[in-house]
């Protein structure tokens, strides 16, 4: 099993990394690879877990060991793959989906590509009380979905595209602007093209 991928960032996709560890290439799948464009060309340590197949071996990647220990429980539910568990990862930061699991939040839950309210429902029953030690969630309100500000972030993205940004750059983004609660969608704009004009 490689629990950890050290080297140097050499490029990034929309869906993946790679490492360049002493001129081999490490592929591996992240939930919001382009959160680590500041890193590019640096070397970096990349928490990963291998997932193995008859016809494939993929590694998912995590920045820190409490994202990767989440992805492992996330898979050990009945219905829920390494797919779909990166996919829920990169809809929502883990104290609120811990959050969301605790509250016995469906609504939150089924929110996310692939979930089902079977599959929601699944979730609590596994995880309930087996998560709340991993990071301190105190008095999160999950709201209804991944993100609070939905409309804002779906209006900003609206906006971005219509300036000219292309997919890439608005998806490197993203993870910046889901941190901007209560923020207007001009608030978010003007946070997109400080962060285009620094990165």
């Amino acid at each position: 099993m490689i629990a950890y991928v050290k080297g140097k960032l050499a490029f990034i996709t929309d869906d993946t990394v790679v490492l360049d560890v002493g001129g081999l290439g490490y592929e591996i799948f992240c939930a919001n690879p382009y959160k680590f464009q500041n890193k590019l060309h640096q070397e970096m340590l990349m928490h990963t877990y291998q997932h193995v197949r008859e016809d494939a071996i993929t590694l998912f990647g995590f920045e820190t060991e409490d994202e990767k220990y989440l992805f492992t429980k996330l898979i050990s539910v009945s219905g829920i793959g390494p797919k779909s568990g990166i996919a829920i990862l990169s809809g929502a930061e883990p104290n609120k989906f811990i959050a969301a699991v605790e509250q016995e939040n469906e609504k939150f839950l089924t929110s996310f590509p692939g979930v089902g309210k079977k599959t929601a429902r699944q979730i609590i029953l596994d995880l309930k009380g087996k998560l709340s030690g991993l990071l301190i969630i105190g008095e999160e309100n999950v709201g209804e979905g991944p993100d609070k500000n939905y409309d804002a972030l779906n209006e900003a993205e609206e906006a971005l595209q219509a300036l000219g940004y292309g997919p890439k750059e608005i998806k490197a983004v993203m993870p910046e602007l889901r941190k901007m609660e209560g923020a207007t969608t001009d608030e978010m704009i003007r946070k997109a093209l400080s962060f285009f004009i620094k990165n």
